[in-house]
């Protein structure tokens, strides 16, 4: 029967300097961090498509991707794999106090609460001199905007009705027209930059998550054109045979086949 022993093992055998595979030997905490992050994708892809095979794989190679680091970091002498459980189980115990201890709690949005809190202690503790210190700048920036939004609501920087993130949308398109207007590539970088995250506001503030949001446009988008593909095939394939208005009416019908 496998466990996780005989995972470690593997990658102890992968890494050896002498008998191992010479491209995991040459391995280190920067070239496979991009893999743990397409990993993770791959994970949230499986849970969308709702196909639990292929969650239970990309759930394997995720695990993996844990194992990898912990033996890169064994080989340093910094921590193993069994630091990382034991970090882990300490920290999940001491975030649920109501569980594992005689805190009360009475539904999910008490606990969401009570965990900021932990969390917020946790980094008073630290040498974190800011509300906004600890978010991995490497996160998806859509994420980011919502995370640092959070982070300063908690201390009283916010709106208190959708009205406000919502009006701050419209002001940042029109600042958004004005450089374009103005012809400068730096301001409508900028102001492009302004309009994302103050939608990312708006969906904090109606609890939605932006990438996800987003992830549904992109999906709605390739279902769309691939039927948009599929009309102009029918009708003899040549693309430029059609104008912007007939491009837009098989665009309008693909919406309403779908």
């Amino acid at each position: 029967m496998n466990t996780i022993d005989n995972l470690l093992e593997i990658m102890v055998r992968l890494r050896d300097p002498h008998d191992g595979c010479p491209w995991d030997r040459e391995q280190t905490f920067a070239s496979i961090a991009p893999y743990t992050i397409e990993e993770a994708y791959e994970v949230a892809d499986a849970i969308a498509r709702d196909d639990l095979k292929g969650l239970k794989d990309e759930l394997g190679d995720l695990l993996l991707q844990v194992v990898y680091h912990a033996r890169i970091a064994q080989e340093s002498g910094a921590f193993d794999f069994a630091d990382v459980v034991a970090a882990i189980c300490d920290k999940m115990t001491r975030r649920h106090p109501h569980v594992f201890g005689d805190a009360q709690v009475h539904s999910a949005a008490d606990q969401t609460v009570a965990w900021e809190a932990l969390k917020d202690a946790e980094r008073a503790d630290g040498d974190r001199g800011s509300v906004l210190d600890g978010l991995p700048k490497a996160l998806p920036a859509l994420t980011r905007a919502t995370k640092l939004g959070h982070r300063a609501a908690r201390v009283g920087f916010d709106w208190h009705e959708l009205a406000g993130p919502r009006a701050k949308v419209d002001e940042e398109l029109e600042e958004l027209d004005e450089a374009i207007a103005a012809g400068s590539e730096d301001s409508v970088k900028a102001e492009m930059g302004d309009v994302l995250f103050a939608l990312a506001n708006v969906c904090r503030h109606l609890q939605l998550d932006p990438e996800a949001c987003l992830r549904g446009a992109n999906r709605r988008f390739e279902q769309r054109f691939r039927c948009v593909e599929e009309k102009v095939s029918a009708a003899g394939g040549d693309w430029q045979a059609f104008d912007t208005q007939a491009l837009e009416a098989f665009w309008q019908a693909a919406k309403r086949e779908l």
